[in-house]
């Protein structure tokens, strides 16, 4: 009868209902049942969302969080202009739900060339949205119920909660610091894998490893020898390889990054994860991209097309545009992928230089761009405070942000909860910034250094 009562009448009686007998069920009922699902419990809290927060409301200087805050090269800045504003009109619509074709197209000519294998850009490669979404994807596609996915530490934080969420046990291994040549400063690549200790970490529920090479936060380039070693693991247990080398380009010194998909036996089994916002220096674009055996993909898109589905076109056609660019002037001086790290490395030493000044001892990194730094020369201007449950790393970035006015991140948000207090006397500073930047915090650094001397 409500029914066929009509909206008007419909909406009386209910508020007369409400206000002759109900009006305390109408506005006080309550879902009385938990609404959140199991798979979240435990993976609520998140470093950047605290971190953040005191960086704007404390910093003068924001060397916490990993992004440039210098623009992206010309050339791709005006190939997004012509992808927004051209007469391309379809391309601000819906394109290739796994990957815009010119895309694809370009990712699995460069891919092809630096593996060594033919590649079908419609079944080797899938774009998504940022290099978040592709480990996304890897986790719900590749990880059931008992599952073990072993994770190197430091790691970058989204690998723990993406395991659990899909059901899946994180199972660590650290890599374990060497002390540095005497009078050396220590260099991400002292910290290395244990090979004893990784082979324990294997076992017949072990379904994948997460390898993140250049490694963020620490800057260390696995060397060949070292994936060596994880891929014979890989191939004698069986395992999958979630390769996360979205740093690629960025690496210093004349070292080389070395694909693991290249080795033997990896092929198959290897999911190469990718990024244009640290490709080309636009993170905020979010394009991602997976390269993989068909094998594997198929999983993947079956991932995306029930989730994200698409990603923004007119941001994949700027980035074709910019792989066509770079695939064209690949090796030579003028390529971005050439100057960009060339750029970096000298951002890098000075911020090595402003570091020392303080007191502080930079692990100089071999990729990305990131820079960890030892504060335990510090603890006596920062007193550690015994039994606290919080890590010293953590309160004494706290006290950098609120009382220096400088930002950065404790390495301690880079381990699981075991392990914390073990590497809790080392920051992280993001050293991809403008010139400008980097000399605001050395003058910070330097007139800290002032009041440490001061009688």
């Amino acid at each position: 009868m409500l029914r066929r009562a009509g909206p008007f009448l419909r909406h009386f009686l209910l508020e007369r209902n409400c206000s002759v007998g109900y009006s305390s069920y109408c506005s006080e009922a309550k879902m009385s049942r938990p609404v959140q699902a199991r798979r979240l419990e435990g993976v609520d809290k998140n470093i950047w969302v605290e971190f953040v927060k005191l960086a704007t409301t404390y910093s003068t200087v924001n060397l916490g969080q990993g992004f440039p805050d210098f623009p992206p090269p010309e050339f791709l800045k005006e190939a997004f202009s012509r992808a927004v504003s051209g007469e391309k009109h379809m391309l601000h619509q819906y394109t290739r739900a796994f990957g815009h074709p010119p895309l694809v197209k370009i990712l699995a000519q460069l891919f092809g060339k630096l593996l060594g294998r033919d590649l079908d850009p419609m079944t080797n490669v899938m774009v998504t949205v940022g290099a978040y979404q592709a480990l996304f994807c890897c986790f719900q596609a590749f990880i059931d119920e008992g599952d073990e996915v072993i994770i190197i530490e430091p790691f970058f934080d989204c690998y723990e909660p993406m395991v659990k969420m899909a059901g899946g046990t994180p199972v660590y291994i650290p890599l374990r610091p060497k002390a540095p040549k005497e009078g050396k400063l220590m260099s991400s690549a002292d910290w290395q894998l244990d090979p004893a200790e990784l082979a324990s970490k294997f076992s017949e529920q072990t379904k994948a490893i997460v390898l993140n090479s250049p490694n963020n936060p620490l800057g260390k380039v696995f060397s060949r020898g070292e994936l060596e070693l994880i891929a014979d693991l890989c191939v004698k247990h069986d395992a999958l390889c979630i390769s996360d080398e979205v740093y690629e380009w960025l690496v210093y010194d004349g070292k080389e990054h070395i694909r693991i998909a290249s080795l033997p036996g990896m092929w198959d089994r290897t999911v190469i994860i990718g990024s244009a916002g640290k490709t080309f220096s636009v993170t905020g674009w979010k394009v991602g991209w997976t390269v993989g055996s068909n094998r594997l993909l198929q999983h993947l898109r079956t991932v995306h097309q029930n989730s994200v589905y698409h990603c923004a076109t007119a941001a994949q056609d700027a980035v074709a545009e910019g792989f066509q660019r770079e695939l064209e002037h690949y090796g030579k001086p003028d390529s971005y992928f050439v100057q960009l790290p060339r750029e970096l490395q000298q951002k890098r030493d000075q911020l090595v230089q402003s570091l020392v000044a303080v007191g502080m001892k930079p692990i100089i990194p071999e990729g990305t761009y990131f820079l960890v730094a030892d504060i335990s020369e510090f603890k006596s201007e920062v007193p550690d405070v015994p039994n606290s449950d919080e890590p010293y790393d953590s309160r004494f970035a706290k006290w950098m942000v609120k009382n220096k006015g400088l930002a950065a991140i404790p390495l301690s948000a880079f381990y699981c909860e075991a392990h914390k207090g073990n590497y809790n006397s080392f920051i992280r500073f993001c050293f991809a910034k403008e010139d400008a930047t980097l000399k605001a915090a050395d003058d910070i650094l330097q007139k800290w250094k002032l009041e440490k001397t001061a009688p």
